[in-house]
C-alpha cells in the first residue's frame, strides 16, 4: 500500500461516509476514567502533553491522529505500561473511578488487572493451552479453585466469540490457532479477569480483512460489558466501532497534544478545530 492517504486513514478515494458512524453517546454514561493534564516524557523530552478528556462507561474511545501524534504512549500511560520503562516520566493525574493510578499508595499491579490490554500483535503464549492462556491471569492473582477457573475461562472465550470454535481443543497450543483467533484469545484472556477498561492498541493491524471484520464486530459488542480505548489509524475503523474519538497531532515540540475530543459522528461531520477536518478528510497523515 503505497498511497500515503490509504496507509494513514485507511480508505481510498473519500472520506468514510456518515451512515458508518454510531449513533450519539448519550452525556449522561458515567465517567470511569479522567484525565486531567497527563504529560509522558522520555529522557525528560516530550512525548505526549496536557492531556484532559472523560472516558465513559459502556463507550468505545477511539484514540486517532497521524504515526508519532502520542496515540499509543497515551493509552499506555492508563494503566502504568510506562513503569517498566526507566526513562519514562507521568505527570498529571489518570483517575480510575476514585483511585489515582499513579498515587504512591497504588498497586500497578492491581491496575493492570482493572484496566486490561489488547496489543498491537496477538501475543499468547505459544507453548501454553487455550486453557491456560485464558486463566493466567487469574492464576497470577492467585485464584485456584478448579471451577472457578474453568467457569471463568468459558465466559471469557464466549465474551470474546471464540468458544464454538475452541471448546473441543482446549489443551491445544495456543500456536495452533489464527492470527485473528489468535488475537480473540489475548481478549479473552484479558476478560478473565474482569477489568473495568480495555485498552486495544492497533489491535487489527497485522490482520487480514475478515479477521479485522469480526474483531470490529466484536469490539461494539463487549462495550456493554467494558469500557473501551482503542487506538487505531484507520478512519473508517474508528467511525465503526467507536462512540467518542480524541484527535491528537504532534506539537512543534513533537509532543502529542489534543487537537479535538468528542461524539465521533460529531468529530467527523461537524469537527471545530480545521486540522481535524484536514485530518479525517485525508489532506494529511
Amino acid at each position: 500500500m503505497n498511497d500515503p492517504i490509504v496507509a494513514s486513514t485507511g480508505y481510498r478515494d473519500a472520506p468514510p461516509t456518515m451512515q458508518e458512524a454510531p449513533v450519539e453517546p448519550g452525556v449522561d454514561a458515567p465517567i470511569v476514567m479522567r484525565l486531567d493534564d497527563v504529560s509522558v516524557t522520555f529522557d525528560g523530552r516530550p512525548a505526549v502533553r496536557g492531556v484532559s478528556l472523560d472516558i465513559r462507561r459502556g463507550e468505545v474511545t477511539a484514540l486517532i491522529g497521524p504515526s508519532g501524534s502520542g496515540k499509543t504512549t497515551l493509552l499506555r500511560a492508563l494503566n502504568r505500561m510506562h513503569d517498566t520503562e526507566r526513562s519514562a516520566e507521568v505527570t498529571g493525574r489518570v483517575l480510575l473511578g476514585d483511585t489515582d493510578v499513579y498515587a504512591r499508595s497504588t498497586d500497578p499491579t492491581l491496575i493492570r488487572a482493572r484496566v486490561g490490554m489488547v496489543f498491537q500483535r496477538p501475543n499468547p503464549f505459544p507453548t501454553m493451552s487455550i486453557y491456560e492462556n485464558v486463566v493466567s491471569g487469574l492464576r497470577f492473582s492467585g485464584v485456584r479453585n478448579r471451577g472457578l477457573l474453568q467457569e471463568s475461562a468459558e465466559s471469557a472465550l464466549i465474551a470474546a466469540a471464540l468458544w464454538d470454535s475452541v471448546k473441543d481443543r482446549m489443551k491445544a497450543h495456543a500456536s495452533t490457532l489464527s492470527g485473528g483467533e489468535q488475537q480473540r484469545l489475548c481478549i479473552a484472556r484479558a476478560l478473565a479477569v474482569e477489568p473495568e477498561v480495555l485498552l486495544m492498541d492497533e489491535p487489527t493491524s497485522a490482520l487480514d480483512p475478515i479477521a479485522t471484520k469480526r474483531i470490529e464486530e466484536l469490539v461494539v459488542e463487549l462495550k456493554d460489558r467494558v469500557t473501551i480505548v482503542i487506538v487505531t489509524h484507520n478512519m473508517q475503523q474508528a467511525m465503526r466501532v467507536s462512540d467518542r474519538c480524541a484527535f491528537l497531532l504532534m506539537g512543534e515540540d513533537k509532543a502529542g497534544e489534543l487537537i479535538e475530543y468528542g461524539p465521533t459522528a460529531t468529530l467527523f461531520s461537524e469537527p471545530t478545530d480545521p486540522r481535524t477536518l484536514d485530518y479525517v478528510n485525508g489532506r494529511f497523515g
